[in-house]
């Protein structure tokens, strides 16, 4: 009898302690959570093109950027050097984040810009999604802060980035572009 009330105890003390070990991790101050960024795509006209999210963690930034309406097939995707994003060309976004100097394109032998992630394909609906870490980043703060006194953006090509030729790789024109904002 000792063993079967042992046996049914034993799961509720497991279920007690991991409710009490969720509720505690979710209830850890905001001062604890990782630095952020994000930004609301928008072409050229202003309509919504999706979004954009850059988390900073121990290995970089971690870039998640989730597009629509865009024209089937690659396109470049970079972090531009200022937080603006004047339509419809948005050339006031600078060029690519590069704190570091390099060249752009990750098979250009001189490095590449810190800003420069891999292409992202949109299927037949317009949609598509990039996740990229970007090593030694930080949304503020240190040698590479991404959001310095101008600021920082997301740009949208509308093409594929050749990952070689400087200074944006004949990725084309700018189809959409988002302020990158902390919080």
């Amino acid at each position: 009898m000792k063993n079967l009330a042992f046996a049914l105890a034993l799961p509720l003390v497991v279920l007690a302690s991991a409710c009490a070990t969720s509720s505690a991790s979710s209830a850890e101050p905001a001062s604890g959570a990782a630095p952020m960024a994000h930004a609301k795509l928008l072409a050229g006209d202003g309509s919504p093109r999706g979004t954009a999210m850059v988390t900073q963690a121990a290995d970089g930034l971690h870039v998640v950027v989730k597009a629509q309406g865009l024209t089937p097939g690659m396109h470049a995707v970079h972090i531009h050097t200022t937080g603006m994003c004047t339509g419809p060309d948005f050339t006031s976004a600078g060029g690519h984040w590069n704190p570091t100097g390099h060249k752009h394109g990750k098979d250009n032998p001189q490095g590449m810009h810190m800003g420069d992630m891999p292409n992202m394909i949109a299927g037949a609906d317009g949609a598509g999604e990039l996740e990229y870490v970007i090593p030694g980043g930080a949304i503020s703060g240190g040698a590479t802060p991404l959001l310095d006194s101008d600021g920082a953006a997301v740009v949208i090509h509308a093409q594929a980035d050749d990952y070689k030729t400087d200074p944006a790789g004949n990725a084309g024109g700018r189809v959409a572009c988002g302020i990158l904002s902390a919080g």
